[in-house]
């Protein structure tokens, strides 16, 4: 659900999303075959201000993708609430010193086409009620399935980082399924 490479891309909240992108970049260095699958986040996790009375407040740290990723050549669809919601990827690859890459796709709702409240699922991580986090792990877990598949990646073993990505076990289930 986060990543944590850049600070200019705030795809994160703090420990698992510097792990994350901890991962990629060891696998980079280690020449390790390996593809990441996270949300845009487009308003990120928070900026927060503690005012001088101390109390807390919080602000959305928006970020543009079209200035740091390349649009991905392939889009998925998922079904969520009986509506078909297009997913986009934008792809940015992670350059290790030594040269070798990781590549790393971005999902993202905010696409002509969708209702508008489904252009909203991606923008901000961790954010809304506990039923645009289900929508979330949706894009993410079925969603970043099927751009695997559709990719044509030749994936022999899945890293779930925390629970946010199970919904994968289902998509790969079904496809399972239907091929007995």
């Amino acid at each position: 659900m986060e990543l944590g490479i850049r600070s200019d891309i705030p795809t994160y909240s703090g420990g698992l999303g510097i792990l994350a992108g901890d991962v990629i970049r060891s696998s980079a260095d280690l020449r390790v075959p390996m593809v990441a699958i996270t949300l845009v986040s487009r308003k990120g996790y928070l900026k927060q201000k503690i005012t001088d009375t101390g109390e807390q407040l919080a602000f959305p740290d928006e970020w543009a993708p079209e200035r740091t990723l390349e649009l991905g050549p392939q889009s998925v669809n998922v079904t969520i609430e009986n509506r078909n919601v297009k997913v986009q990827t934008w792809v940015y690859n992670y350059k290790s010193p030594i040269g070798s890459a990781v590549p790393i796709f971005f999902l993202d709702t905010d696409v002509e086409g969708n209702a508008p409240e489904d252009r909203k699922i991606t923008d901000l991580l961790y954010g809304g009620d506990d039923r645009n986090r289900l929508k979330q792990e949706i894009v993410l877990g079925i969603g970043g399935t099927r751009l695997l598949e559709a990719s044509h990646f030749n994936i022999a073993k899945h890293h779930m980082n925390e629970g946010h990505s199970a919904l994968l076990t289902l998509e790969l289930h079904s496809r399972t399924a239907s091929e007995t």
